[in-house]
């Protein structure tokens, strides 16, 4: 299998550049047909796969889904409303603040606080407001080269915000679904696990067992990324291939030891 090698325009939590490496190892010489991708984020491993089919790429943050969508259709107005932004401390918590609507100003503004944000985190407060902090970065703040070539990589993609459950209707025998769930659970050296329990509980965790079901019965193969933790073991083990995996810890707060953290992959990828 070809690796491709287009950088993710994103910087995002628990993003998964790290696993491209292992992909030939997990795939083999499987191959699939639509690919599927409900928990896009920074979208690292299809940018890897390059899938050559449709793909259908979604989220429930549809300030992400929009970029994605804006990038893929109006790339070069995108890339000039970027070209207006600068990166300073007061310019950066000027567009913070700007809630213009804009369709094309909104996919520049992600993409700049993605990139001149404190760890490119994205959060926001109880009233729906992205609240991290400028990050005092020097390096370019976008790459017109990249975000042209991104466009052209989601050319053939659905984009679509909504719950992982409802993907279900796009999935057919013999196509391949990645799973990258926010992590419930904590794990060693994982210092990012309090805020995610909002945004995915281990009651989301057994839903997704479920929806694992469901893609089997249909046919199709599914990757699905977690954390290395007992419950998740409990959880998701269905008797096919599990593999655990090493990465370097990215994220941490003040407790968060940084080294090596262990997690879990399931698939069912060799089993058809």
């Amino acid at each position: 299998m070809e690796k491709e090698k287009t950088i993710p325009f994103l910087r995002w939590a628990g993003g998964k550049n790290w696993l491209i490496k292992y992909l030939d190892f997990i795939i083999g010489e499987n191959t699939f047909n639509n690919y599927h991708e409900p928990f896009l984020g920074g979208a690292s491993l299809f940018f890897a796969l390059n899938p050559p089919n449709e793909s259908f790429l979604s989220d429930v943050n549809s300030e992400l889904i929009e970029t994605y969508i804006n990038l893929r259709d109006f790339p070069e107005n995108v890339i000039s409303e970027l070209s207006e932004f600068k990166n300073s401390e007061s310019f950066y918590y000027k567009i913070r603040r700007d809630k213009n609507q804009n369709p094309i100003f909104k996919a520049a503004r992600f993409i700049f606080l993605n990139q001149t944000s404190f760890n490119g985190i994205f959060r926001v407060n109880l009233l729906g407001v992205y609240n991290v902090p400028y990050g005092f970065r020097k390096k370019p703040f976008y790459d017109p080269i990249l975000l042209r070539e991104v466009s052209n990589r989601l050319r053939n993609t659905h984009l679509i915000c909504c719950d992982f459950a409802e993907t279900l209707q796009n999935i057919a025998y013999g196509d391949l679904v990645y799973l990258d769930p926010p992590y419930t659970v904590s794990h060693s050296n994982n210092g990012f696990i309090k805020y995610n329990q909002k945004l995915f509980s281990l009651e989301d965790q057994q839903r997704l067992s479920g929806f694992i079901d469901q893609i089997r019965e249909i046919g199709a193969f599914y990757m699905l990324s977690n954390a290395y933790h007992p419950k998740i073991y409990e959880i998701f083990n269905k008797n096919e291939k599990i593999i655990t995996l090493e990465r370097a810890s990215l994220i941490g707060g003040k407790n968060a030891t940084r080294g090596k953290v262990k997690e879990y992959l399931f698939t069912n990828l060799n089993s058809h």
